[in-house]
């Protein structure tokens, strides 16, 4: 079945706050409120979440228009990072490299890139179980684990190069559209505000 992977746009980043509990930065905000006013996404579509703050505000915006329910589960979060804590841009990006060119190591205490894809490819399956065939399905989540579920359909060679930083928005809020069960990608990392219906719904 035909799904739409979405990221969160920008976030507050602050040091001081656990990275899963940051939000939408004002740009972030206006740049979700903005794709969910185009009306892409059918009426009554399932939406599936990460239970990280910036994912569910996404998820939440993207519902608004028609009040419908948004489905959470942390099997969808981003990839541990927990143990290495807030890294300023200069180190992350070393670091994400590093994550990326090695996916069978734990690099400074970071889920595994291999953990990671395992989890997210089976978390988007279990979930898709739980859809009517034809029922229109989004997944908002995070950038790392999005290019590794990416990398999984495409049949590629987890690679930083497949990072939607690399490829898109480097801000974030781009998106992919894909069938899990085909392993097929229909389009790849493209910013929210270029996706269109047809691309979407095919």
């Amino acid at each position: 079945m035909r799904a739409l992977y979405i990221t969160h746009p920008q976030v507050m980043v602050d040091p001081d706050v656990p990275v899963p509990q940051w939000g939408l930065s004002e740009v972030g905000r206006a740049r979700a409120e903005a794709f969910a006013a185009r009306g892409l996404i059918a009426e009554g579509a399932v939406v599936f979440s990460s239970d990280e703050r910036k994912a569910v505000e996404l998820a939440d915006i993207i519902t608004a228009s028609w009040g419908g329910a948004v489905i959470t589960d942390p099997a969808m979060g981003e990839n541990d990072r927990s143990a290495m804590g807030f890294l300023p841009p200069d180190k992350f990006e070393v670091t994400a490299d590093r994550f990326f060119a090695a996916p069978m190591e734990s690099v400074d205490g970071w889920e595994r890139a291999i953990d990671a894809q395992r989890r997210i490819v089976g978390a988007v399956g279990k979930a898709m179980e739980r859809v009517r065939p034809g029922q229109a399905m989004v997944f908002c989540g995070h950038g790392a684990v999005g290019t590794l579920l990416k990398c999984y359909l495409g049949g590629w060679t987890i690679a930083r190069s497949e990072d939607q930083r690399r490829m898109a928005d480097p801000g974030g809020g781009n998106g992919f559209v894909f069938d899990l069960e085909a392993r097929k990608l229909y389009c790849d990392w493209t910013p929210m505000e270029a996706l269109t219906r047809e691309m979407i719904s095919g």
